[in-house]
This record gives structure tokens, C-alpha cells and sequence, in this order.
């Protein structure tokens, strides 16, 4: 779409006070770092490269990358870290950008497959609702099929992209959807009776059509691993690559490059087979061709029951051996090897029981003299996930990869051995950015100390361009920094204490409209009764309603509070005065004993590296930034920022923290609080 003047030229003409964004953009306005960003994305387009751009909040980032990607007329891949941004972009912006420039193109929205509705499965969990499994182990989701299977199958007759977005009553942690989901463990890709209907093939061939193709970073690191292990992939080929929110990317990455076998997985496999079994034992019965023999059937049953029993006796032992450890039933430690001597034995009968599963699937198969094509994908399937999970289990139990961190994981009823890379840079340079002609990597979080040093060496990136665009705001009109006089130490018994007063002191003057962030669950819950029972504004608490459900409670009650930890330091958005404080405990260093981030300390130091400064430090001040750039959102917006670590002040690498802040003043004084609000 570019013309003989170049890209740059066509792109600053758009940006220009006289250009066809000023008129048709509501409340559009020539900034200066936005220009800039721009024009230095549109030169990596035609050149190819790398370019890391960290812009400040305010900047207008999202076009400055949207406009010169899509005047290219080159097919541009946006990753973003957030489901909320994917949709903004989509929804909002492209259809914007589209209008104010008079230009055609065609976009899609993809999410991971577990946001969509299978329609295979769910006719599969209607019609053993109505007949009940004659294999059946037991369950207690009949109650919660009775209330949600009708809403979602009303639903499915009419949606037509089958995301679960669209069902805004469905509540966010249900477990029938992960039954009912078109999740890749399950699929049965071509051979799937409702493949040509099935909402991620529609997805995907929209994907293959579009000019631009929105993900999150959770679908872009899936589909890397997925080609990585050399079995298809997802999103389409595109030349140029865009991470948002770039800071996050390591994280996801560290998740999808790794390993996770758990109770969860073993018990969906059992209640799929025993549903496979149900089918083809009726099936047989109305003497249609193509079906297991009854000495099939039988044995596909005693391997599925095998793998209950020992599925039942390993994670128990793991139970035991955590209790004995003193962990709680919200835990993650690192084991080795050694360190799961106890259930090893039980943990090997799991895997030879999977592997018995599979074997049996396939018997059972041979044993159909003309096998039933559904029937072949499903079995197929089938075995392919007991021979998945077979193999996950027997690298977990082995723990003796010196690139892999082992951890333990409990959550709820869930138990998960996870073994995660302690380095993900090759992977993600190797798997992600390899293949794309040109990679921009933006967020308003990405350099530290002034250089981006460390997010290059993080994300394994080599030669790259260098952007810093700050923050359009006036930080000196629109924010105040408080910094408490005395605090104790954070590992003080009286920090806790300390933290409840001062903090209702700073919401009193800023009567509510307050996050308060915390790095833990236990200073949350320990500070919470105390602020609820002194202040008379309403009090938010994380985890009374989903995280989308308590933004918008927020947003909408007056003077209210919201407390939070880690899942609120980023990705949520609230303009005006509702969010006019935000408060936080202590600085966001990672937890030293938490398995990825020891073994990252100790390769670091191993190498002869200074893991506190190196890492530490650089990864807490991202983290920081984060939580502060939740106050300001636009350019009226106006807010008190308060840190209540008193190490920001006293010790050396605090100067490194108070560097990194915003060009705001600073002060140790309430009265300039309340005066800032008066």
C-alpha cells in the first residue's frame, strides 16, 4: 500500500497535523514520540530486523506500529499480552485506522483453541448426558451440566465464531468447559465428523486469508512449540512479527517450552475413554459395522481402570510426601529426582499403565475387520495422548536434564509436575523470531538503567535497533511520588502493621479511588480486615469475582478500593478519576525460592554473573514500572503513586528503583498528599 515516496514518507504524512488521521481520529493529536516510533517501525518493515521500541504510557504505541505494518501491504502478525488488548485492537482500532485512512484490508482475531467451543465434543457430552456412560467412574459435574449444558448449546446453534467470550454469564473457572473446549489433546483434526463447521478451521482459514492476524502471546508461543516439535502449526506465515507488551514474553514462553503432567490430564483421558467405550459398546449393540468386539472393549477398560488405580495411589503419595515438606495446598517447590524417591515406584506403575492404554487402543483397532473412520480417529487420538502422557511422566520422574527446573505444583485439587527451561532465550530466538523477515518488540516497560540490555539477553536477541520514546504525560502536574518517612524493614513483624496504617492514611486523603497492590497474598490478607474495618469506602478484594467482573465493579462504584497482587500490577486499564492512588507494599522482587527463579539465580551465578543485580533487580524494576503505569492512562488523568518499601531509600540498589520512576515529584509528607487532592 506504500507509494514511491516510501513508506516513511507515507507514514509521517499520516501522522502529520495535516494528515488523514487529524480530521477522522476522535480527539487525535500530533505527538512527537508517536511520529517517531512510527517512522522507525516503517524503516525495519523495508529493511527487516529488529527493532526493540519501549514508549511510555500515553504514547499511542498500538497505531504507531498498526499504521506503518498495514500500509505496507505486507501480511503483519500482532501478538499481544493480553486477551483485552487483542480485542481493543480488533474491535476498536483496526476499524478506525480502516475508516481514517480510507484503506481495505482484512483482519482476524485468534485465541488459543481452548477458547472455542467444540462442536464434536459437545455433542458427544449431550448424548451421554441423555444415555449415561455404562463405564462411568463417578463425578460431580451432573449439577452443573443441568444449569450450563442447555445455556451452551442454545448458544452453539448461533454463535459463529463459538469463542466463549460471548457467553459473558459463564463463569471463568468452569470446569465443564474444559470437556466441551477444542482444546489440541482431543482433536481429532481431519478425520472429526465436524471439521468443515469446526470453529478453529474456520478461524484458521480466516487467518490464512487476512492481512492481519491478532494473537496473544499464549496462542504465538503454543503454535512456536507446536512447530518446534514438528507437528503443524496454527498461525499463519507472515513476514512481520509485533510482540506488545514484550515484557511478558518470557514468562509465557517459559510455560509452553516445557513440560506438565497432572492428575487433570489423567483423569480427562480416563473419562474420554470411557466415553469412547460407552459409544462403541451401544454401537455394537445395534450390530453396526466396524465395532470393537466385547474382549476388546473389556480390555480397553481394565487398562483405563488400571490407570485410575495407579493414577490414585501416585498423586496421594505425592500428597503425603508434600505434607511432610510443610507445604500447604497452594505450593510450588522444586524437586529432583531424588526428592520423589518415595512415590517413584507408584509414579513408574502410571506410566506402564498409560503405555497399556495405548497398547490396548491399538489392539482394539486390529480388531475391527471394517473400522468405523470416527471410531479410528478417536481411538487414535486416544492412544496418541496415553502415549503423550506416558513419555511427560517418565521425563518428570527422571528429573535429570540439567537445562529444566522440575517443580512441584498444587493448586486446589489439582496436582502438576512441571519441569519448565531455566533458559528460554535460543528457544525463543530459534522457535519465534527466526522465522519472521522483521520482529518490533514495544511496551511501555523494557528498558533498564537506560539500556536495554536485559530483555535482549532474556528474549536471546542478537543485533537489534533502539528505541526510547517517553511518556507524553506532564508527570510533573499530573503525579506526586510518596515515599513514607519511617517504615520498618520489610521482614519486620511490624511491616505488616505499618503497611495497614500508612495506607489508610494515604486512601483517606485520596478519599478511595485506590489500587492497592500487594506482592503477597498473606500481606493481602493480613491488611485487609484491618483497612476494611477502618475506612468507610468500598473495599474490593481479588478473588470475590472474576478479574474482569471486579475492574468493572471498580469502575463503576464510587471511592472504591480494589486489593490485588500480581495479576493487577498490569494489563488493567481505568481512565479518570475512579483510579486515582495506587498504593504498593513492597518492591515486586520475584520469590527466591520459587523453582524457576532459583534456578535462574543459580545458572546465573554459576556462569560467574551477579544474579541479583544482573536479574533480580532488572526483573523486580519492570515489575514495578508496571504496577506505577496503572495510575495515568491519559492525559487528564491525575494521581498519587506511593511505595511503602523503605529499601527504596536505604539501601544502593534502591537508587536504581527510584531511577526508574517516573519524572514526578517526589515527597515523604501526607499533607502533600492531601494537598495534591485538594
Amino acid at each position: 500500500m506504500s507509494t514511491g515516496v516510501g513508506l516513511r514518507g507515507v507514514v509521517a504524512a499520516a501522522f502529520s497535523p495535516e494528515g488523514a488521521l487529524a480530521p477522522a481520529w476522535p480527539g487525535f493529536e500530533p505527538r512527537e514520540g508517536q511520529r517517531l516510533m512510527a517512522q522507525a517501525v516503517a524503516d525495519m518493515v523495508e529493511t527487516g530486523g529488529t527493532i526493540l521500541a519501549e514508549a511510555g504510557t500515553g504514547t499511542g504505541k498500538t497505531l504507531a506500529y498498526l499504521i506503518p505494518t498495514i500500509l505496507s501491504g505486507q501480511r503483519v502478525l500482532i501478538s499481544t499480552g493480553t486477551k483485552n488488548l487483542q480485542e481493543q485492537i480488533y474491535f476498536k482500532d483496526l476499524p478506525a485506522i480502516a475508516s481514517a485512512l480510507g484503506i481495505r484490508f482484512t483482519a482476524t482475531l485468534m485465541k488459543g483453541r481452548s477458547n472455542y467451543l467444540c462442536l464434536h465434543r459437545l455433542q458427544n457430552l449431550a448424548d451421554a448426558t441423555e444415555a449415561p456412560a455404562l463405564f462411568d467412574r463417578g463425578g460431580r459435574d451432573g449439577a452443573e451440566r443441568a444449569v450450563f449444558l442447555p445455556v451452551i448449546s442454545e448458544w452453539a446453534a448461533t454463535t459463529t465464531t463459538g469463542d466463549r467470550a460471548e457467553l459473558r454469564d459463564l463463569p471463568e473457572d468452569l470446569p465443564l468447559w474444559g470437556q466441551i473446549s477444542a482444546d489440541a489433546e482431543t482433536c481429532l483434526g481431519a478425520e472429526c465428523p465436524r471439521y468443515d463447521e469446526c470453529f478453529v478451521t474456520q478461524m484458521r482459514q480466516r487467518a490464512a486469508e487476512s492481512d492481519v492476524v491478532i494473537v496473544n502471546h499464549h496462542l504465538l508461543c503454543a503454535d512456536a512449540a507446536v512447530r518446534h516439535g514438528s507437528f503443524g502449526e496454527v498461525i499463519p506465515n507472515c513476514p512481520t512479527l509485533v510482540v506488545d507488551e514484550a515484557h511478558q514474553l518470557e514468562d509465557v514462553a517459559t510455560n509452553y517450552f516445557g513440560i506438565t503432567f497432572s492428575n487433570y490430564r489423567v483423569e480427562e483421558l480416563v473419562r474420554d475413554g470411557d466415553r469412547l467405550l460407552s459409544g462403541t459398546h451401544a454401537a455394537r449393540r445395534r450390530n453396526e459395522d466396524g465395532q470393537w468386539t466385547l474382549r476388546q472393549i473389556e480390555d480397553v477398560a481394565r487398562a483405563l481402570a488400571r490407570v485410575t488405580e495407579h493414577s490414585r495411589r501416585f498423586f496421594d503419595e505425592i500428597g503425603v510426601a508434600r505434607s511432610l515438606n510443610g507445604t500447604t495446598s497452594e505450593a510450588r517447590i522444586r524437586y529432583t529426582a531424588e526428592s520423589l524417591s518415595e512415590p517413584l515406584e507408584s509414579g513408574l506403575a502410571l506410566a506402564g499403565a498409560l503405555e497399556g492404554v495405548e497398547a490396548s487402543l491399538a489392539l482394539a483397532q486390529q480388531a475391527a475387520l471394517t473400522p468405523d473412520p470416527e471410531l479410528s480417529a478417536q481411538s487414535e487420538t486416544l492412544a496418541r495422548r496415553a502415549g503423550e502422557l506416558h513419555k511427560d511422566l517418565r521425563v518428570l520422574l527422571r528429573g535429570d536434564d540439567p537445562d529444566l527446573v522440575y517443580a512441584l505444583e498444587t493448586r486446589g485439587r489439582g496436582v502438576f509436575l512441571r519441569a519448565s527451561p531455566v533458559d528460554v532465550s535460543r528457544l525463543v530466538r530459534e522457535a519465534v523470531f527466526d522465522r519472521f523477515r522483521t520482529v518490533v518488540l514495544t511496551s511501555a516497560t523494557l528498558a533498564v538503567d537506560g539500556s536495554f540490555d536485559y530483555v535482549k539477553g532474556r528474549l536471546g536477541i542478537r543485533a537489534s535497533d533502539e528505541l526510547r520514546v517517553p511518556s507524553e504525560f506532564d508527570y510533573s502536574r499530573q503525579a506526586l511520588i510518596y515515599l513514607p518517612r519511617r517504615m520498618p524493614a520489610p521482614k519486620s513483624p511490624a511491616f505488616a502493621d505499618a503497611v495497614a496504617r500508612e495506607t489508610i492514611e494515604i486512601l483517606r486523603r485520596s478519599r478511595g479511588r485506590a489500587f492497592v497492590l500487594f506482592t503477597s497474598y498473606a500481606m493481602l490478607r493480613g491488611v485487609q480486615p484491618v483497612i476494611e474495618e477502618a475506612l468507610e469506602f468500598p473495599v474490593l478484594v481479588q478473588g470475590q469475582a472474576p478479574r474482569s467482573a471486579l475492574v468493572e465493579r471498580f469502575r463503576t462504584t464510587p471511592n472504591a478500593v480494589l486489593l490485588a497482587t500480581s495479576s493487577f500490577w498490569q494489563g488493567v486499564d481505568v481512565v479518570g478519576e475512579a483510579l486515582s492512588c495506587v498504593v504498593i507494599d513492597k518492591l515486586p522482587f520475584a520469590v527466591p525460592s520459587d523453582p524457576i527463579t532459583s534456578a535462574r539465580i543459580e545458572a546465573i551465578n554459576a556462569r560467574g554473573g551477579d544474579a541479583f543485580g544482573d536479574y533480580q533487580v532488572p526483573l523486580a524494576i519492570l515489575a514495578l514500572q508496571q504496577g506505577l503505569g496503572r495510575l495515568l492512562r491519559h492525559r487528564q488523568d491525575r494521581g498519587v503513586l506511593a511505595v511503602l518499601d523503605p529499601r527504596i531509600r536505604t539501601t544502593g540498589y534502591g537508587r536504581r528503583f527510584l531511577a526508574a520512576f517516573p519524572p514526578a515529584p517526589v515527597t515523604q509528607d501526607l499533607d502533600a498528599v492531601a494537598r495534591f487532592f485538594g
